[in-house]
């Protein structure tokens, strides 16, 4: 018999936590839930679970400090559910190492579908350490890694050098927002200037070539002020 996936719910209302914890059980997870940072810390390391839904506002502690705590041993997946919607603060909580950000309130599918992301970009990190990337693969378009090749409906696409970089990170890591920081210093290296330019440009000029719209992209979404997201990679799915 399969094991059920753990997720542990740190929020500290009462109304939500319960919803999450019957809803997640209801879809054949284990969750717990506790209503304070303490608590949830305490529970992370000594029930280590699979994954963490965290409340950035808790009584007690900062929801980031949580994050940053975690991220000294653990890369279990952590999803940022939060009221708080400024731009800033989802880019704090994701260059500390958050998997996710989704902002209250949310839908059942919503969660259910960046819980199976989050989980799935996890297991294959761990699966595939030491092995050549597998090709990427999503409605028409194929990135080949080990050939550094972009087909797009079985044609090949020129990506210059920089563009490959960004659209091959972006891939690796599908179904997540990388955040423009992230990105520019992957891309450019750590002593980059953060101005997200030079980065909107080349996004640009990707865009022009995979997507048949620009104005609604099939393929890289903007999260607004915190980055990219690619579409989820159907070859693993």
């Amino acid at each position: 018999m399969q094991q059920k996936i753990s997720i542990l719910i740190i929020e500290d209302e009462k109304s939500i936590r319960d919803f999450m914890k019957k809803t997640l059980e209801s879809y054949g997870y284990r969750a717990e839930g506790v209503a304070t940072g303490t608590e949830g810390l305490g529970m992370i390391n000594s029930y280590v679970p699979d994954l963490v839904l965290l409340d950035l506002g808790l009584p007690d502690l900062d929801g980031l400090e949580i994050i940053e705590e975690t991220r000294k041993w653990s890369s279990m997946p952590i999803i940022v559910i939060s009221a708080r919607n400024q731009e800033n603060e989802k880019v704090e909580a994701l260059d500390l190492g958050a998997d996710d950000y989704i902002t209250k309130p949310f839908g059942t599918d919503e969660l259910l579908a960046r819980i199976r992301t989050a989980i799935r970009h996890n297991n294959l990190i761990h699966k595939e350490k030491g092995k050549a990337d597998k090709p990427y693969i999503a409605k028409s378009l194929k990135i080949d890694f080990e050939k550094r090749l972009v087909l797009l409906n079985g044609e090949e696409i020129h990506l210059t050098r920089v563009e490959y970089k960004i659209v091959s990170m972006l891939a690796k890591n599908s179904g997540k927002i990388l955040t423009y920081a992230n990105l520019i210093e992957e891309v450019w290296g750590p002593h980059a200037d953060d101005n997200n330019r030079i980065l909107r440009v080349n996004m640009a000029n990707i865009r022009r070539k995979l997507e048949q719209n620009t104005g609604e992209p099939e393929y890289i979404f903007t999260e607004l002020g915190v980055g990219y997201r690619m579409l989820e990679d159907e070859g693993e799915n």
